[in-house]
Protein backbone atom coordinates (compact mmCIF):
# COMPACT_ATOMS: atom_id res chain seq x y z
CA UNK A 1 0.00 0.00 0.00
CA UNK A 2 1.45 3.58 -1.08
CA UNK A 3 1.43 5.83 1.57
CA UNK A 4 -0.78 8.97 1.01
CA UNK A 5 1.96 11.22 2.05
CA UNK A 6 4.03 10.09 -0.48
CA UNK A 7 5.41 13.23 -2.52
CA UNK A 8 5.99 12.18 -6.41
CA UNK A 9 8.53 14.92 -7.80
CA UNK A 10 6.76 16.38 -10.73
CA UNK A 11 8.11 15.93 -14.25
CA UNK A 12 10.09 18.91 -14.40
CA UNK A 13 11.97 17.87 -11.26
CA UNK A 14 12.98 14.29 -12.20
CA UNK A 15 13.83 15.71 -15.28
CA UNK A 16 16.48 18.21 -13.81
CA UNK A 17 17.69 14.95 -11.95
CA UNK A 18 18.18 12.89 -14.73
CA UNK A 19 19.83 15.46 -16.71
CA UNK A 20 22.55 16.09 -13.82
CA UNK A 21 23.99 12.43 -14.11
CA UNK A 22 26.43 12.50 -16.52
CA UNK A 23 25.98 9.65 -18.77
CA UNK A 24 27.76 10.94 -21.81
CA UNK A 25 28.03 7.50 -24.30
CA UNK A 26 30.57 6.71 -24.48
CA UNK A 27 31.74 5.61 -21.41
CA UNK A 28 28.10 5.60 -20.71
CA UNK A 29 28.29 5.54 -16.88
CA UNK A 30 24.36 4.67 -16.80
CA UNK A 31 24.25 3.35 -13.12
CA UNK A 32 23.78 6.07 -10.62
CA UNK A 33 21.06 8.04 -13.17
CA UNK A 34 19.04 4.29 -13.67
CA UNK A 35 19.37 3.52 -9.59
CA UNK A 36 17.18 7.15 -9.13
CA UNK A 37 14.55 5.73 -11.17
CA UNK A 38 14.65 2.09 -9.21
CA UNK A 39 15.11 3.98 -6.34
CA UNK A 40 11.87 6.39 -7.05
CA UNK A 41 9.97 3.09 -8.65
CA UNK A 42 10.67 1.53 -4.95
CA UNK A 43 9.15 3.89 -3.28
CA UNK A 44 6.13 3.71 -4.68
CA UNK A 45 5.82 -0.40 -4.16
CA UNK A 46 7.12 -1.14 -7.73
CA UNK A 47 9.37 -3.52 -8.01
CA UNK A 48 12.36 -3.67 -10.32
CA UNK A 49 15.46 -5.28 -11.64
CA UNK A 50 18.76 -4.81 -13.27
CA UNK A 51 19.68 -7.02 -15.59
CA UNK A 52 23.17 -6.62 -17.50
CA UNK A 53 25.86 -8.00 -19.52
CA UNK A 54 28.42 -9.97 -17.52
CA UNK A 55 30.93 -8.07 -16.31
CA UNK A 56 29.65 -4.86 -17.07
CA UNK A 57 28.45 -2.27 -15.00
CA UNK A 58 26.24 -0.72 -17.31
CA UNK A 59 22.71 -2.31 -16.20
CA UNK A 60 19.27 -2.38 -17.89
CA UNK A 61 16.15 -1.77 -15.87
CA UNK A 62 12.91 -3.80 -15.89
CA UNK A 63 9.78 -3.12 -13.74
CA UNK A 64 6.11 -5.22 -14.45
CA UNK A 65 3.21 -3.64 -13.48
CA UNK A 66 0.33 -5.66 -13.49
CA UNK A 67 -2.92 -5.12 -14.91
CA UNK A 68 -6.34 -6.51 -14.33
CA UNK A 69 -5.64 -8.36 -17.42
CA UNK A 70 -8.24 -7.59 -19.64
CA UNK A 71 -5.88 -6.46 -22.30
CA UNK A 72 -2.81 -7.55 -23.71
CA UNK A 73 0.73 -6.41 -22.17
CA UNK A 74 2.38 -3.37 -23.69
CA UNK A 75 5.64 -1.80 -22.79
CA UNK A 76 7.40 1.57 -22.42
CA UNK A 77 11.07 1.75 -22.83
CA UNK A 78 13.64 4.65 -22.91
CA UNK A 79 17.15 5.10 -22.52
CA UNK A 80 19.36 7.22 -20.43
CA UNK A 81 22.41 7.53 -22.03
CA UNK A 82 23.47 10.93 -24.28
CA UNK A 83 25.94 12.17 -26.68
CA UNK A 84 28.72 14.06 -26.30
CA UNK A 85 28.96 17.77 -25.74
CA UNK A 86 32.53 17.62 -26.59
CA UNK A 87 33.66 21.32 -28.48
CA UNK A 88 30.39 22.03 -28.25
CA UNK A 89 29.31 25.77 -26.72
CA UNK A 90 26.80 25.94 -24.37
CA UNK A 91 24.63 28.41 -23.28
CA UNK A 92 24.11 26.86 -19.81
CA UNK A 93 26.19 24.03 -18.56
CA UNK A 94 24.93 20.99 -20.01
CA UNK A 95 24.95 18.35 -16.96
CA UNK A 96 23.16 21.16 -14.41
CA UNK A 97 19.38 21.10 -15.43
CA UNK A 98 18.87 24.38 -15.25
CA UNK A 99 15.68 25.65 -15.79
CA UNK A 100 15.53 29.00 -17.25
CA UNK A 101 13.23 31.19 -19.27
CA UNK A 102 10.76 28.17 -18.86
CA UNK A 103 12.71 25.29 -20.34
CA UNK A 104 14.73 22.79 -18.55
CA UNK A 105 18.11 22.80 -20.29
CA UNK A 106 20.58 20.14 -20.80
CA UNK A 107 22.21 17.21 -22.58
CA UNK A 108 19.50 14.80 -22.71
CA UNK A 109 16.67 17.36 -22.25
CA UNK A 110 15.00 15.50 -25.70
CA UNK A 111 17.09 12.53 -26.21
CA UNK A 112 15.72 10.98 -24.13
CA UNK A 113 15.92 11.64 -20.83
CA UNK A 114 12.75 14.40 -21.11
CA UNK A 115 10.62 11.39 -22.59
CA UNK A 116 12.00 9.45 -20.04
CA UNK A 117 10.63 11.72 -17.18
CA UNK A 118 7.37 11.67 -19.31
CA UNK A 119 7.18 7.84 -18.91
CA UNK A 120 8.07 7.62 -15.49
CA UNK A 121 5.80 10.67 -14.23
CA UNK A 122 2.64 8.69 -15.93
CA UNK A 123 3.33 5.51 -14.45
CA UNK A 124 3.95 6.74 -10.93
CA UNK A 125 0.19 8.87 -11.73
CA UNK A 126 -1.29 5.87 -12.25
CA UNK A 127 0.14 3.81 -9.58
CA UNK A 128 -0.20 6.95 -7.37
CA UNK A 129 -4.07 7.38 -8.26
CA UNK A 130 -4.89 3.29 -7.89
CA UNK A 131 -5.93 3.48 -11.63
CA UNK A 132 -6.88 0.56 -13.04
CA UNK A 133 -4.60 -0.63 -15.98
CA UNK A 134 -6.10 -2.81 -18.62
CA UNK A 135 -3.21 -4.93 -19.22
CA UNK A 136 0.58 -5.20 -17.82
CA UNK A 137 2.70 -2.58 -18.57
CA UNK A 138 6.66 -3.77 -18.72
CA UNK A 139 8.72 -0.54 -17.80
CA UNK A 140 12.05 -0.55 -19.20
CA UNK A 141 14.80 1.66 -19.11
CA UNK A 142 18.23 0.55 -20.95
CA UNK A 143 21.57 1.52 -21.18
CA UNK A 144 24.14 2.28 -24.57
CA UNK A 145 21.27 3.20 -26.97
CA UNK A 146 23.30 5.86 -28.41
CA UNK A 147 26.69 3.81 -29.43
CA UNK A 148 24.35 0.65 -31.05
CA UNK A 149 22.88 -0.79 -27.78
CA UNK A 150 25.34 -3.40 -27.61
CA UNK A 151 24.77 -3.74 -23.73
CA UNK A 152 21.50 -2.30 -23.48
CA UNK A 153 18.37 -3.54 -26.11
CA UNK A 154 20.57 -5.68 -28.40
CA UNK A 155 21.51 -7.88 -25.55
CA UNK A 156 18.25 -7.84 -23.62
CA UNK A 157 16.63 -9.02 -27.03
CA UNK A 158 19.29 -11.65 -27.26
CA UNK A 159 19.82 -13.11 -23.84
CA UNK A 160 16.83 -12.77 -22.23
CA UNK A 161 13.76 -12.35 -24.74
CA UNK A 162 11.50 -14.30 -22.40
CA UNK A 163 11.10 -10.81 -20.48
CA UNK A 164 8.84 -9.31 -23.46
CA UNK A 165 6.95 -12.53 -23.11
CA UNK A 166 3.44 -11.31 -25.09
CA UNK A 167 4.70 -8.06 -25.47
CA UNK A 168 3.92 -6.64 -29.09
CA UNK A 169 3.43 -3.01 -29.05
CA UNK A 170 5.36 -0.73 -27.31
CA UNK A 171 5.82 2.80 -26.80
CA UNK A 172 9.49 4.91 -27.32
CA UNK A 173 11.24 7.33 -29.18
CA UNK A 174 11.10 9.12 -31.41
CA UNK A 175 7.87 11.31 -32.26
CA UNK A 176 4.83 12.63 -30.66
CA UNK A 177 6.54 16.41 -31.30
CA UNK A 178 5.17 18.90 -33.44
CA UNK A 179 6.05 20.04 -36.63
CA UNK A 180 4.38 22.75 -38.11
CA UNK A 181 3.92 23.01 -42.26
CA UNK A 182 1.83 25.47 -43.51
CA UNK A 183 0.85 27.13 -40.52
CA UNK A 184 -0.61 24.07 -39.27
CA UNK A 185 0.33 22.13 -36.37
CA UNK A 186 1.60 18.24 -37.11
CA UNK A 187 2.08 15.25 -34.41
CA UNK A 188 4.34 12.56 -36.65
CA UNK A 189 3.93 9.36 -34.75
CA UNK A 190 6.85 7.07 -35.68
CA UNK A 191 5.98 3.68 -37.05
CA UNK A 192 8.97 2.57 -38.72
CA UNK A 193 12.84 3.73 -39.26
CA UNK A 194 15.55 4.15 -41.44
CA UNK A 195 18.36 1.28 -41.28
CA UNK A 196 21.79 2.43 -39.61
CA UNK A 197 24.56 0.66 -41.86
CA UNK A 198 28.23 1.54 -41.17
CA UNK A 199 30.69 2.40 -44.61
CA UNK A 200 34.31 2.68 -44.22
CA UNK A 201 35.99 4.03 -47.76
CA UNK A 202 39.37 3.78 -48.09
CA UNK A 203 40.98 6.83 -50.57
CA UNK A 204 44.21 6.18 -52.30
CA UNK A 205 46.57 8.71 -54.09
CA UNK A 206 49.89 9.62 -54.28
CA UNK A 207 52.05 10.02 -51.63
CA UNK A 208 55.19 11.61 -50.85
CA UNK A 209 57.44 14.10 -49.24
CA UNK A 210 55.17 17.27 -48.24
CA UNK A 211 57.65 19.83 -49.77
CA UNK A 212 56.74 18.28 -52.90
CA UNK A 213 53.84 19.23 -55.65
CA UNK A 214 52.02 16.40 -56.05
CA UNK A 215 48.91 16.57 -58.47
CA UNK A 216 45.77 13.97 -57.29
CA UNK A 217 47.68 13.41 -53.62
CA UNK A 218 45.61 11.40 -51.07
CA UNK A 219 44.42 14.82 -49.76
CA UNK A 220 42.99 16.24 -52.66
CA UNK A 221 41.51 12.90 -53.63
CA UNK A 222 39.69 12.77 -50.02
CA UNK A 223 38.23 16.48 -50.60
CA UNK A 224 37.24 15.95 -53.36
CA UNK A 225 35.34 12.32 -52.08
CA UNK A 226 34.17 14.21 -49.77
CA UNK A 227 32.48 17.05 -51.78
CA UNK A 228 31.13 15.04 -54.17
CA UNK A 229 29.48 12.80 -51.15
CA UNK A 230 27.85 16.19 -49.92
CA UNK A 231 26.82 17.32 -53.15
CA UNK A 232 25.57 14.35 -55.49
CA UNK A 233 22.73 13.19 -52.98
CA UNK A 234 21.61 9.53 -53.67
CA UNK A 235 18.27 8.61 -56.21
CA UNK A 236 14.63 9.57 -55.20
CA UNK A 237 12.64 6.65 -53.51
CA UNK A 238 9.14 7.08 -52.45
CA UNK A 239 8.57 4.17 -50.08
CA UNK A 240 4.66 3.50 -48.77
CA UNK A 241 5.80 5.07 -45.62
CA UNK A 242 6.62 7.94 -47.01
CA UNK A 243 3.82 8.73 -49.32
CA UNK A 244 1.64 8.13 -46.41
CA UNK A 245 2.93 10.86 -44.34
CA UNK A 246 3.81 13.21 -46.87
CA UNK A 247 0.23 12.75 -48.33
CA UNK A 248 -1.24 13.74 -45.10
CA UNK A 249 0.47 16.62 -44.68
CA UNK A 250 -0.64 17.60 -47.81
CA UNK A 251 -4.24 16.80 -47.51
CA UNK A 252 -4.04 19.51 -44.55
CA UNK A 253 -3.09 22.11 -46.80
CA UNK A 254 -3.92 24.84 -49.25
CA UNK A 255 -3.05 25.59 -52.80
CA UNK A 256 -0.15 26.22 -53.53
CA UNK A 257 1.35 24.48 -50.35
CA UNK A 258 -0.81 21.10 -51.16
CA UNK A 259 0.73 21.01 -54.48
CA UNK A 260 4.32 21.85 -53.67
CA UNK A 261 3.88 18.83 -51.16
CA UNK A 262 1.86 16.57 -53.53
CA UNK A 263 4.67 16.92 -55.90
CA UNK A 264 7.89 15.90 -53.64
CA UNK A 265 6.05 12.42 -54.33
CA UNK A 266 6.51 12.96 -57.89
CA UNK A 267 10.62 11.76 -58.52
CA UNK A 268 11.36 13.63 -61.61
CA UNK A 269 10.04 16.97 -59.41
CA UNK A 270 11.13 16.05 -56.21
CA UNK A 271 14.69 17.85 -56.31
CA UNK A 272 13.30 20.47 -57.84
CA UNK A 273 10.55 21.26 -55.95
CA UNK A 274 12.69 20.77 -52.81
CA UNK A 275 15.37 23.92 -53.63
CA UNK A 276 12.95 26.38 -54.54
CA UNK A 277 10.02 25.62 -51.19
CA UNK A 278 12.53 25.25 -49.14
CA UNK A 279 13.40 28.87 -49.37
CA UNK A 280 10.03 30.14 -48.41
CA UNK A 281 9.51 26.59 -45.96
CA UNK A 282 12.88 25.99 -44.89
CA UNK A 283 10.79 22.92 -43.13
CA UNK A 284 10.85 21.27 -46.21
CA UNK A 285 14.50 20.05 -45.93
CA UNK A 286 13.37 17.90 -42.68
CA UNK A 287 11.46 15.60 -45.44
CA UNK A 288 14.47 14.94 -47.55
CA UNK A 289 15.98 11.86 -45.30
CA UNK A 290 12.31 10.47 -46.31
CA UNK A 291 12.61 10.57 -49.54
CA UNK A 292 16.36 8.85 -50.74
CA UNK A 293 19.04 6.72 -48.56
CA UNK A 294 21.44 8.89 -46.84
CA UNK A 295 25.45 8.58 -46.69
CA UNK A 296 27.22 11.01 -44.22
CA UNK A 297 31.24 11.21 -43.90
CA UNK A 298 31.35 11.16 -39.59
CA UNK A 299 35.14 10.21 -39.24
CA UNK A 300 37.97 10.86 -41.28
CA UNK A 301 41.73 9.30 -40.51
CA UNK A 302 45.05 9.86 -42.56
CA UNK A 303 48.63 10.29 -41.93
CA UNK A 304 50.45 10.58 -38.79
CA UNK A 305 53.48 12.53 -39.84
CA UNK A 306 53.38 16.36 -40.75
CA UNK A 307 56.13 16.15 -43.60
CA UNK A 308 54.53 13.07 -45.10
CA UNK A 309 51.84 13.50 -47.57
CA UNK A 310 49.86 9.61 -46.89
CA UNK A 311 49.23 6.96 -49.39
CA UNK A 312 45.73 6.62 -48.15
CA UNK A 313 42.89 7.63 -46.05
CA UNK A 314 39.71 6.49 -44.28
CA UNK A 315 36.68 7.73 -44.01
CA UNK A 316 33.49 6.24 -41.87
CA UNK A 317 30.36 6.29 -43.16
CA UNK A 318 27.19 6.89 -41.71
CA UNK A 319 24.35 5.74 -43.63
CA UNK A 320 20.55 5.22 -42.96
CA UNK A 321 18.91 3.00 -45.73
CA UNK A 322 14.69 3.44 -46.27
CA UNK A 323 12.84 0.41 -45.36
CA UNK A 324 13.57 -2.54 -47.91
CA UNK A 325 17.39 -1.64 -49.02
CA UNK A 326 20.07 -3.46 -48.59
CA UNK A 327 23.82 -2.14 -48.71
CA UNK A 328 24.45 -3.56 -51.55
CA UNK A 329 21.91 -1.57 -53.19
CA UNK A 330 23.09 1.21 -51.50
CA UNK A 331 26.75 1.02 -52.41
CA UNK A 332 25.47 1.37 -56.21
CA UNK A 333 24.21 4.25 -55.79
CA UNK A 334 27.13 5.58 -53.62
CA UNK A 335 29.66 4.13 -56.28
CA UNK A 336 27.22 6.32 -59.09
CA UNK A 337 26.99 9.65 -57.26
CA UNK A 338 30.48 9.86 -56.04
CA UNK A 339 32.23 8.90 -59.47
CA UNK A 340 35.63 7.36 -57.91
CA UNK A 341 36.02 3.67 -58.43
CA UNK A 342 39.33 3.73 -59.62
CA UNK A 343 40.49 5.03 -56.24
CA UNK A 344 37.92 4.59 -53.36
CA UNK A 345 36.94 0.99 -52.10
CA UNK A 346 34.27 0.51 -49.45
CA UNK A 347 33.89 -2.22 -46.82
CA UNK A 348 30.11 -2.98 -45.08
CA UNK A 349 31.04 -2.84 -41.52
CA UNK A 350 28.13 -3.07 -39.61
CA UNK A 351 24.37 -4.28 -40.73
CA UNK A 352 21.42 -5.45 -39.42
CA UNK A 353 18.55 -5.66 -41.30
CA UNK A 354 14.69 -4.79 -39.16
CA UNK A 355 11.69 -7.28 -39.40
CA UNK A 356 8.21 -5.37 -39.40
CA UNK A 357 6.13 -6.12 -36.84
CA UNK A 358 2.41 -6.31 -37.35
CA UNK A 359 0.78 -2.82 -37.37
CA UNK A 360 -1.79 -2.32 -34.39
CA UNK A 361 -4.14 -0.01 -35.98
CA UNK A 362 -6.39 0.11 -32.92
CA UNK A 363 -3.53 0.72 -30.76
CA UNK A 364 -1.96 3.59 -33.32
CA UNK A 365 -5.66 4.78 -33.18
CA UNK A 366 -5.39 5.22 -29.87
CA UNK A 367 -2.33 7.09 -29.47
CA UNK A 368 -4.15 9.63 -32.20
CA UNK A 369 -7.42 10.04 -30.54
CA UNK A 370 -4.85 11.04 -27.40
CA UNK A 371 -3.35 13.93 -29.14
CA UNK A 372 -6.56 15.11 -30.53
CA UNK A 373 -8.09 15.65 -27.44
CA UNK A 374 -5.35 17.28 -25.62
CA UNK A 375 -5.11 19.61 -28.71
CA UNK A 376 -8.24 19.42 -30.85
CA UNK A 377 -5.55 21.85 -33.59
CA UNK A 378 -3.14 19.42 -33.84
CA UNK A 379 -2.77 16.70 -36.59
CA UNK A 380 -1.63 13.10 -35.75
CA UNK A 381 0.32 11.83 -38.83
CA UNK A 382 2.16 8.64 -39.18
CA UNK A 383 6.11 8.42 -39.47
CA UNK A 384 9.30 7.52 -40.71
CA UNK A 385 11.89 7.97 -38.67
CA UNK A 386 14.77 9.30 -40.89
CA UNK A 387 17.22 8.17 -38.11
CA UNK A 388 17.06 4.99 -36.17
CA UNK A 389 16.23 3.59 -32.41
CA UNK A 390 16.37 1.02 -30.26
CA UNK A 391 12.99 -0.23 -31.44
CA UNK A 392 14.81 -1.79 -34.22
CA UNK A 393 16.17 -4.31 -31.72
CA UNK A 394 12.71 -4.99 -30.28
CA UNK A 395 11.24 -5.52 -33.50
CA UNK A 396 13.21 -8.75 -33.74
CA UNK A 397 11.47 -10.32 -31.30
CA UNK A 398 8.08 -9.06 -32.92
CA UNK A 399 7.20 -5.73 -30.58
CA UNK A 400 6.34 -2.95 -32.94
CA UNK A 401 7.67 0.18 -31.51
CA UNK A 402 5.31 3.40 -32.32
CA UNK A 403 7.25 6.69 -31.37
CA UNK A 404 5.22 8.97 -29.03
CA UNK A 405 6.92 11.27 -26.82
CA UNK A 406 3.96 14.03 -27.41
CA UNK A 407 5.71 17.34 -27.12
CA UNK A 408 3.54 21.08 -28.04
CA UNK A 409 6.89 23.22 -28.75
CA UNK A 410 6.14 26.45 -29.80
CA UNK A 411 6.55 27.24 -33.77
CA UNK A 412 10.12 28.76 -33.65
CA UNK A 413 11.53 25.72 -31.77
CA UNK A 414 12.48 22.75 -34.08
CA UNK A 415 12.96 19.49 -32.68
CA UNK A 416 14.88 18.45 -35.07
CA UNK A 417 17.50 20.60 -35.11
CA UNK A 418 18.14 20.78 -31.72
CA UNK A 419 18.51 17.30 -30.19
CA UNK A 420 22.37 16.07 -30.32
CA UNK A 421 23.02 19.80 -30.80
CA UNK A 422 24.50 22.75 -28.37
CA UNK A 423 21.63 24.32 -25.75
CA UNK A 424 19.22 21.35 -26.10
CA UNK A 425 16.13 22.05 -24.11
CA UNK A 426 12.91 21.30 -23.79
CA UNK A 427 9.95 23.40 -22.68
CA UNK A 428 8.33 22.45 -19.53
CA UNK A 429 5.03 22.90 -20.90
CA UNK A 430 6.08 19.99 -23.62
CA UNK A 431 7.15 18.64 -20.73
CA UNK A 432 4.05 18.50 -19.04
CA UNK A 433 1.82 18.20 -22.17
CA UNK A 434 3.91 14.78 -22.91
CA UNK A 435 3.36 13.35 -19.27
CA UNK A 436 -0.29 14.19 -19.15
CA UNK A 437 -1.08 12.50 -22.82
CA UNK A 438 0.79 9.15 -21.23
CA UNK A 439 -1.26 9.03 -18.39
CA UNK A 440 -4.10 9.15 -20.66
CA UNK A 441 -2.85 6.12 -22.72
CA UNK A 442 -2.27 4.30 -19.64
CA UNK A 443 -6.01 5.02 -18.76
CA UNK A 444 -7.57 4.58 -21.79
CA UNK A 445 -6.03 1.48 -23.13
CA UNK A 446 -7.97 -1.81 -23.32
CA UNK A 447 -10.98 -0.13 -22.38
Amino acid sequence: MISSALVTPPPVEILQTLVGFDTTNPPGSEAACIGYIRDLLEQHGIASQLVSMPNSDRPNLIARIKGIGTAAPIMMYGHVDVVTTQNQQWQHPPFAGDLVDGYVWGRGALDMKGGVAMMLSALLRAIRESSALAGDVLFVIVSDEESGGDVGAKYLVEEHPELFKDIHCAIGEFGGFTQYIGGQRFYPIQVAEKVPCKIQATIRGKGGHSSLYIPENTMTQLALFLTRLNKNLLPIHITPFARQFISELAAQQKPPLRLVLESLLNPSLTDRVIRVASRVQPQILDLVPLLRNMVNATIVQSGNALNVIPPQATVNLDARLLPGFTPEQLLTELRAAVKMDDTVDYAIMKWEPIPTPPFDAKFYELLTSVIKQADPDGIPVPLLLNASSDGRHFAKIGIQTYGYLPMNLPPDFSFIQTIHAADERIPVEALNFGTACLFDVLQHYGH
